[in-house]
């Protein structure tokens, strides 16, 4: 499968250049026979909005805004699916006679131009609080043609709900399991951790400390014994709007028998189509190694499988290691949904809570499987917690292949 993700820098309230820059971003590349692209999170509209007040002039109609426009045109011009964020608009109606509703949403259309899904938030970041609804559904499960047993998230969908369920509910990743998904695709406006000026100075650098979050937040899809190979698009933006600072780092990632393959990976702050074909080999793959009795954070190494990338995949362009590491007690507030545990200690009492929930949902019961050895595995139920130590760490490993 030939997957595109836009990234670019999409400014707050600057509908008409948002719209002509990720159209450039699609010009420069010209890209040919892709059967899915997918955009950031509220692409078109900017994300860092401070009130209803200030979105409410670029809130779009269900399904019918300027967002579905240029993804019905896209899509046309490009025989493909195409998955993009937007703040949607519900007017009042018999099923809404209160009033309008308000939701961080994203839709996906299919070849022919028609709107397959509308998927609306259901974990809101504080920024989404300030004018979005959660969504009262769920998050998005369903068959696409084109794609197969589809899940979709957008951004905090990632986390814990509200940061306040315990770590180890995976909310939206048991989601992926329980409906046997083989397809993920994560719109997102993840910011960075990292201070704006050194993140600045690297934007070809993917941003490993994000990266390695988004997978550690996979984890069940890790540790589960699955046929086949489950495939997950993170598609962030790059750029900055006031004090946000976003993280790029978009991703085309495999998921299977314990292994994390990279098909491709753009950097921090690049403004381009990653293009990656499922179908070739990964650029690289990131071996997930949790160990119980260790008292250091569990360590994947992503380990390079080829001497160059395939066209469109993006490999860091330094020669030397990078690991990513906690940060010091120095280390700034996350402004945005990347707000982990901080500690390894943090980490292991969260996953360790098992008497506070998510309100959102039931969780499912799969059988899942850590691998704690090359050659051995330990069942986990997924109601129970790990006593495994499982946070990833991410480094570059730029040998040949292993």
């Amino acid at each position: 499968m030939r997957i595109g993700c836009v990234q670019f820098a999409p400014q707050v309230g600057d509908v008409d250049n948002n719209l002509n820059r990720a159209d450039a971003v699609l010009s420069r590349a010209n890209p040919e026979e892709l059967d899915l692209l997918v955009l950031p999170e509220m692409a078109f509209s900017g994300y860092n909005f401070k009130s209803l007040e200030h979105i409410a002039p670029y809130l779009e109609p269900s399904g019918s805004g300027i967002t579905a426009l240029w993804a019905r045109t896209t899509a046309l011009k490009y025989n493909c699916i195409v998955a993009a964020g937007y703040p949607e608009k519900v007017d009042p109606s018999p099923k809404w006679p209160t009033g309008p509703e308000y939701y961080n949403s994203a839709i996906i259309v299919n070849r022919d131009g028609e709107t397959v899904a509308n998927y609306r938030k259901s974990f809101l970041y504080y920024t989404d609080e300030t004018w979005a609804l959660e969504g009262d559904t769920g998050f998005f499960e369903g068959y696409i043609p084109g794609l197969g047993h589809t899940s979709m998230g957008i951004c905090m969908d990632l986390n814990p709900h509200k940061f306040q369920a315990p770590w180890h509910a995976f909310e939206f990743a048991f989601h992926v399991l329980e409906y046997s998904s083989n397809f993920v695709i994560v719109s997102m406006a993840w910011m960075t951790r990292e201070d704006s000026r050194m993140f600045s100075r690297m934007p070809n650098e993917p941003d490993m400390e994000t990266l390695t979050y988004w997978v550690t937040r996979l984890e069940p899809l890790i540790r589960a014994e699955n046929d086949e190979e489950i495939i997950v698009v993170f598609c962030n933006r790059t750029g900055t709007e006031d004090e946000a600072v976003y993280a790029g780092t978009s991703a085309v990632v495999g998921i299977h028998d314990g292994e994390v393959k990279v098909y491709g990976l753009l950097g921090r702050g690049e403004k381009e189509l990653l293009v990656v074909d499922t179908d070739n080999p990964p650029y690289a793959k990131l071996l997930y190694r949790p160990d119980a009795d260790s008292s250091e954070p569990a360590q994947g190494e992503l380990q390079k499988m080829s001497q160059s990338p395939a066209p469109g995949q993006k490999p860091p362009s330094n020669s030397q290691e990078t690991q990513s590491s906690p940060k010091g007690e120095h280390s700034k507030e996350p402004l945005s949904s990347t707000k982990p545990p901080t500690s390894q200690a943090a980490i292991g009492n969260a996953m360790n809570n098992t008497t506070a929930t998510s309100s959102k949902r039931t969780r499912p019961s799969p059988q899942i499987q850590i691998p704690q050895h090359p050659q051995r595995r330990e069942p986990v139920s997924a109601t129970s917690a790990t006593s495994a130590k499982s946070t990833v760490a991410a480094i570059w490993q730029l040998g040949g292949s292993q």
